[in-house]
């Protein structure tokens, strides 16, 4: 039998049909929902007075549109009022699970897939969000799709799709002292660019990879989308079986015994040919920082914004074009840039690991005056699980805000906005023009690096503070 990679394997045991010289037929495990992709693909649905095929297999919740604050109360925003009502409406009308606002399970969908047990090893997910990708962390086949796919799952349980080529990133070593998961993947990204993996779905291995935890897996599988792959995945293993077992809707007892043993056949054969493979040790990374407006243009943190001539002639326009937008120079150094806002949530970095490790780097520090510090945790769980552990005060004390859960700032479709001309450190995963607010600028960091910022006031590198 010819040997296979992780993701032939997942493809392989989901494909309903092939059609001959085009694309297949895959059937769809679990479907994610949220307010901003679904209300076309239901109304499409009951234009033709057809239901949900396999109702059970999909999972809605609000978090795009929901305010952070006072979400007991009626939302001010006229528009995302609109969206979040549709969708309560449609998940009624078509008896689909809604956690919305103000249930114990509401949060970003890709914080409660996994943390719910719903997310598991060897799925096809799919959703109307390109950050699906993060589910790809448990060893799934995971990637977002378009609206008119929405109702194509809804309405069949199925998608058309054409087969990706596969990649292997593999980063082996441990990593330095200051160096976090989204720093890792802010590094690949800076070095294949936004594009590097367009038509690749990408598998992440090497043992700096298996030293991480399921939270930091989920991180570096969000960002995969960023570097233009259809999205990425890692092989399940103890780790992850630890992290799975008791959770709400995960196998019980001695279904769970058996799910493990068919997820320990989840891994890459040993000589299973990938399309391309890249390799990078852990030694090299640094603490990293993004000066662009894609999330491809990153530097590390001690280093300097690339001068012209280091850009490739193809690129120069763009890169000219987003320095103007950012007010950069080339050459330039930004340690000891001043910047006013900090942001810590979204899909790729608001869960109870990511708030633990900003509370523990805040403890008995203050936030500079100039700083407006907004912490987001991902779900109304990391919510809960924060303020027993006592986080919320720990960062009350630091002068931080800790908010209810949602998208937030990661995009300004809220609001939580980042106001004109002024920078944010974010942990989220987008530095488009305009991503958080209109005239924003975005500068994409690990939360330890942003906790930093926060309390100095100005870019720094996290390493000059003594670290545990």
């Amino acid at each position: 039998m010819a040997a296979k990679t992780l993701f032939d394997k997942v493809w392989d045991a989901h494909v309903v049909t092939e059609i001959k010289g085009g694309p297949s037929v895959l059937y769809i495990d679990k479907h994610l929902v949220h307010e901003v992709t679904s209300p076309q693909a239901f109304a499409g649905l009951e234009k033709r007075g057809i239901s949900l095929f396999r109702l059970q297999n999909t999972l809605a919740t609000a978090d795009h549109n929901v305010p952070t604050k006072d979400q007991h109360l009626p939302i001010k925003e006229a528009l995302s009022r609109q969206q979040v009502e549709k969708l309560t409406e449609n998940c009624n009308k078509f008896g689909v699970t809604l956690y919305g606002l103000g249930h114990p399970y509401q949060g970003i969908v890709h914080v409660i897939g996994p943390e719910l047990g719903v997310t598991l090893p060897g799925m096809t997910m799919v959703c109307g969000d390109s950050h699906t990708s993060t589910h790809g962390a448990f060893g799934s086949i995971a990637f977002g799709i378009g609206t008119s796919e929405v109702e194509q799952v809804m309405a069949t349980q199925c998608l058309m799709q054409s087969k990706p080529k596969t990649m292997k990133i593999e980063i082996n070593g441990k990593l330095g002292k200051g160096v976090v998961s989204k720093d890792i993947i802010l590094y690949i990204i800076s070095k294949i660019s936004a594009a590097g993996g367009t038509g690749y779905f990408v598998e992440f291995a090497g043992s700096a990879i298996r030293s991480l935890s399921m939270e930091a897996r989920m991180t570096i599988c969000n960002m995969s989308i960023e570097m233009g792959a259809r999205g990425g995945m890692i092989a399940p293993d103890e780790t992850t079986f630890e992290y799975i077992k008791g959770r709400e809707f995960a196998p019980k007892g001695a279904k769970f015994d058996e799910a493990v043993a068919y997820w320990k056949t989840l891994y890459s054969d040993e000589d299973a040919k990938f399309d391309q493979v890249l390799t990078y040790k852990a030694e090299d990374i640094e603490p990293m920082i993004t000066y662009g407006t894609n999330p491809g243009m990153g530097i590390k943190v001690s280093g300097h914004i690339p001068a012209e001539t280091e850009i490739d002639a193809a690129s120069r326009l763009s890169f000219k074009k987003s320095l103007e937008y950012m007010d950069f120079q080339p050459g330039a150094s930004l340690i000891g840039k001043q910047v006013n806002y900090v942001f810590i949530g979204s899909c790729t970095n608001s869960r109870i690991e990511d708030l633990r490790l900003v509370a523990e780097f805040v403890k008995g520090k203050k936030k500079a005056a100039n700083i407006n510090a907004y912490v987001i945790p991902g779900s109304k769980q990391v919510e809960k699980q924060a303020i027993a552990e006592g986080i919320d005060k720990v960062l009350a004390e630091a002068g931080f805000e800790l908010r209810e859960p949602g998208c937030s700032a990661c995009l300004g479709m809220n609001e939580d906005k980042v106001p004109k001309g002024e920078y944010c450190v974010s942990t989220s995963n987008r530095n488009f023009e305009g991503r958080q607010g209109p005239g924003a600028r975005t500068l994409l960091a690990s939360p330890l690096t942003a906790a930093a910022v926060a309390v100095s006031g100005k870019i720094v590198d996290v390493r000059d503070f003594n670290l545990n």
